[in-house]
């Protein structure tokens, strides 16, 4: 129909998704013909590797950014080169885990490599990993550090409202988890349209900041989920047509997970939220809803088990436009699902990610293949998680693990971005679907 059908990879056993994953990454290091493209000997880091460093790597690895070392120069490159094969062989590096063999295809700000660029730098790494003439070499990017937001450059402009956490706080040395709740106002007079929105710690509290989800409270009543902060993951843009309402005299009530330091030093934090808003009195065609879907907190992961799967269940009430898709799991999880089970029982696989717990990432589709569902329907979200010694985040593998707030704990939903379509104009957007597939568009 309109959305893509699975090929079934999702609903293989994980020992059997390792082992194809095993054989592929043994063909890597054996030979330069790898994912089908037939490389070449003579590739060199100036011609041939830098210019995917620079597109994908160093906005994170360059100096003073997040990464643990900078890729901008040869040198330094080399030396990580192993490191290098391993991580994009393997998937891990750039950050970007949605399954490329099943499901919807096609996103927005897709950072991951193709296979002819993971084939490239696995050649070279293989070949010694040689400079070539350095007169080759593509002008290092360059980034505005004095930009004080992500989104900035991108929306054009500096946030139109900034709103902290009413006061400073303080992680002691040593301390254990915090989970803390703060109430911000906002100060606005009118009710005003939101188009994106970024959250980010302070400088020194960076370390400490696990997450930061914001609700709105509306003064009549009301209001809602605005926005998440978690590991890897800082802001969203609204899709074209949509936004959220953030009503005047609206007050932010902040949940804060403060994690124990990392280098046992006090840290202290002010965590802030940037809004870009639509202009004074213009409203979105379309109201955007982001809300997790899918909750199952009967979670049961016994010690020493490496491939438990749990189902979690929403109803659709509603016909809905899905722009977004993100997994949420904890140190044990490994994968998650979204289907969708029309009332006539067919079952469509929508996405799945591989997980990885320092990278909250939300994958937003493109607008051509979002996922159209009419009311009536299911969402089942599957999760599977690893509670054995092969996973190095699963601490003590021997404990029982279950539901809980601490990441030692695990959770198991999918946050989902959505807004509600009527039956005409849900009827005009799958006829237009089905028109762009029967033309051969994608």
């Amino acid at each position: 129909m309109f959305i893509p059908s699975s090929n079934g990879f999702a609903n293989q056993p994980w020992h059997q998704v390792l082992g194809v994953f095993g054989v592929l990454f043994i063909l890597m290091t054996m030979t330069s013909s790898v994912f089908g493209q037939q490389v070449s000997s003579t590739l060199t880091f100036a011609d041939h590797v830098a210019p995917i460093i620079y597109d994908k790597c160093v906005e994170c690895h360059r100096p003073g950014s997040i990464a643990p070392m900078s890729l901008i120069d040869y040198d330094t490159v080399k030396t990580w080169a192993p490191v290098i094969k391993d991580r994009v062989v393997n998937r891990k590096m750039p950050p970007y885990f949605i399954d490329k063999t099943v499901g919807v295809q096609g996103f927005k700000d897709d950072r991951s490599l193709s296979d002819e660029e993971i084939a490239t730098i696995v050649a070279w790494v293989d070949n010694g990993a040689p400079e070539g003439d350095s007169r080759n070499m593509p002008t290092a990017p360059t980034f505005d550090d004095n930009i004080s937001w992500t989104l900035e450059d991108e929306m054009g402009r500096p946030p139109d409202l900034i709103i902290p956490i009413p006061e400073p706080f303080t992680v002691p040395p040593g301390s254990p988890n915090w989970w803390m709740t703060f109430y911000s106002d906002t100060g606005l007079t009118e009710d005003r349209w939101i188009m994106a929105f970024e959250t980010k710690p302070t400088a020194e509290g960076y370390p400490v900041v696990h997450h930061a989800v914001t609700q709105m409270e509306f003064p009549e009543g009301g209001g809602g989920f605005l926005s998440e902060y978690a590991l890897g993951k800082t802001a969203d843009i609204n899709p074209p047509g949509t936004g959220q309402l953030i009503k005047a005299g609206t007050r932010l009530r902040w949940n804060v997970h403060y994690a124990s330091s990392p280098d046992g030093l006090a840290h202290t934090d002010q965590t802030r939220l940037a809004l870009w808003l639509l202009p004074v009195g213009e409203e979105p065609e379309h109201q955007l809803v982001r809300s997790h879907m899918g909750d199952n907190e009967d979670l049961d992961l016994p010690g020493g088990e490496a491939n438990v799967r749990t189902d979690g269940y929403e109803f659709i009430n509603r016909n809905i436009r899905i722009t977004a898709f993100q997994p949420h799991l904890h140190n044990l999880g490994i994968q998650q699902c979204l289907e969708v089970i029309y009332q006539d029982n067919r079952r469509q696989t929508l996405s799945c990610a591989f997980w990885d717990f320092g990278w909250h990432i939300a994958y937003n589709y493109l607008e051509e293949v979002q996922p159209l569902i009419p009311k009536g329907s299911m969402l089942h979200v599957t999760s599977w998680y690893n509670n054995s010694t092969s996973n190095p985040w699963a601490g003590d593998s021997r404990n029982w693990v279950g539901f809980g707030q601490r990441s030692t704990d695990e959770m198991a939903f999918s946050w989902i971005s959505w807004y509600e379509l009527t039956d005409e104009e849900f009827e005009v957007a799958v006829n237009e679907r089905q028109t762009g597939l029967s033309s051969g568009s994608d």
